[in-house]
């Protein structure tokens, strides 16, 4: 027997009991083998609902464990950490019939799966705020940042921060479907998704990507300068400066 004929019989309950599951006497023991299959099934839905606790409010318990079990089929485990089990969930839902009037859904859940990154990811100390404010202006526009591992910068089309909110804090819905962009931050233990002024996701993708600090903001446009470095401060975001000087 294969270990894929045996996977895909633990996910899948319409295929047959594998060849070589028998009891004692050497008979096809399903029974024993349909309780390994059932809790298998309930362990890697649990590890999802964990993981993705806004699309489980969105969609409801009984329409979450049916999805589960297609997604679980579809993407089985590739590796014993369930920390990780459901990193195929965006693209899962992108492309599942039953939630495709739900067009926000796969980026709720990239916000997410950028959340539980955050958590996992290595601590790093930041530099302090007045490490940045004595940087003369051309050294500082020179500049390269390096973020903590932590930071993840999610692009989206939809208010995917206000849903996010809306589902695990109470606030209001979103009143329209426009477009945000969040910055995934940890300034202690817990990671924060912190939404960012319009026109700033430019200036910090750029940064992220190495561009210097004024390569980075010509490239944004015009934003609320003030309030983006002030989400980056607050969250610890910024780990290192390379300031040499400017030619």
């Amino acid at each position: 027997m294969s270990q894929s004929a045996f996977r895909a019989a633990i996910l899948d309950p319409h295929l047959p009991v594998p060849p070589g599951i028998t009891d004692p006497e050497g008979r096809v023991d399903a029974r024993r083998f349909g309780v390994y299959r059932n809790n298998v099934t309930v362990s890697l839905t649990e590890a999802l609902r964990q993981s993705f606790p806004t699309i489980l409010k969105l969609v409801g318990e009984e329409f979450f464990a049916a999805m589960a079990r297609e997604h679980l089929r579809a993407h089985p485990p590739a590796s014993p950490l369930m920390m990780f089990y459901g990193e195929a969930m965006p693209a899962f839902l992108e492309s599942f019939p039953p939630v495709a009037h739900l067009g926000y859904l796969p980026d709720v859940a990239r916000l997410e799966l950028a959340l539980r990154r955050a958590y996992h990811a290595a601590d790093a100390a930041p530099v302090a705020p007045e490490v940045l404010q004595a940087l003369p202006p051309d050294r500082l526009m020179a500049s390269r940042l390096t973020f903590a591992p932590a930071v993840r910068l999610l692009r989206s089309r939809w208010p995917v921060h206000a849903i996010w909110s809306a589902n695990m804090r109470g606030t209001p819905a979103p009143a329209k479907a426009e477009a945000q962009d969040v910055l995934i931050v940890r300034p202690e233990y817990d990671p924060e998704p912190m939404l960012l002024p319009a026109g700033a996701g430019d200036f910090i993708a750029a940064l992220l990507q190495g561009e210097p600090f004024g390569a980075a903001l010509e490239k944004a446009g015009t934003f609320d300068l003030t309030a983006a470095f002030g989400i980056l401060l607050a969250g610890g975001a910024i780990t290192a400066i390379n300031d040499q000087e400017a030619p």
